[in-house]
């Protein structure tokens, strides 16, 4: 027959654990306050402490060796679309905009500024993507939209030498809204510049007359109306990571 030996702790043995875990947790609690307060005191970089800063750089840098044209968001049926699609932020989103005036505007180089309207976008071959819209407040929305590849416009209009940077920036009309965005993915073959929203002309308030999807991020990057579009092989600005999220917020 088994049988486990029974082990008797005295009293003493008791207090002494019972003391020593206590010492245990007050001296993780002085180590973790010490630390929080030690990063707080630390100069920032784009409105986050230097070293939090650095985890977030290298979490995206990280992470953006992994994107491929392979990795691709989830699409749906659509029928499993919303009907309502959210609506959330309105930075860049000018009520003096006057959408009659309106054409993208591409930066080439200095001194050379491509003009495109609406209609030569949607003369392009047209791409429908019914994906789940993800925020980083921590909702999520399957959505419709149609578009133009990024992809197929950059072609259209010979932007080979623009496309063989690092970045894309974009930025609404009135500047007060823009991001950056790392090459591959806004070549990635979801990406799209869309100007419909359910088979219809997006709303004004969801960026009509052309805004940015990019399935492989984070809502944060999904600028609505594109007012310009440049490249560069320095990071753009981005509204966001001046406020502390990660610049390169990738699914």
């Amino acid at each position: 027959m088994s049988y486990k030996e029974e082990i008797t702790i005295s009293e003493k043995q008791l207090r002494f654990k019972a003391f020593a875990t206590f010492v245990v947790f007050i001296v993780l609690l002085a180590l973790a306050v010490f630390a929080w307060k030690k990063l707080h005191q630390e100069p920032e970089v784009a409105g986050t402490p230097k070293t939090l800063r650095s985890v977030l750089n290298f979490n995206g840098d990280f992470f953006a060796n992994f994107l491929s044209n392979m990795h691709l968001a989830a699409t749906y049926p659509a029928a499993a679309a919303v009907k309502n699609v959210r609506v959330n932020g309105d930075v860049g989103m000018d009520n003096s905009f006057d959408p009659a005036t309106w054409k993208l505007r591409v930066i080439r180089g200095p001194g050379d500024t491509l003009l495109v309207s609406l209609d030569d976008i949607k003369a392009l071959p047209k791409t429908d993507i019914i994906f789940d819209f993800k925020c980083i407040e921590g909702w999520s929305q399957v959505t419709r939209w149609a578009g133009v590849k990024f992809s197929d416009f950059a072609a259209r209009y010979h932007l080979d030498d623009q496309t063989q940077m690092k970045y894309v920036g974009l930025m609404t009309p009135d500047e007060k809204y823009y991001v950056g965005i790392d090459m591959a993915s806004i070549l990635h073959p979801q990406t799209i510049l869309c100007y419909e929203m359910n088979g219809r002309p997006l709303p004004i308030n969801q960026g009509y007359p052309l805004r940015l999807i990019i399935p492989v991020k984070y809502g944060i990057k999904h600028l609505k109306r594109i007012g310009t579009i440049s490249f560069s092989n320095q990071r753009p600005p981005d509204y966001w990571y001046e406020r502390g999220y990660d610049y390169y917020s990738g699914l």
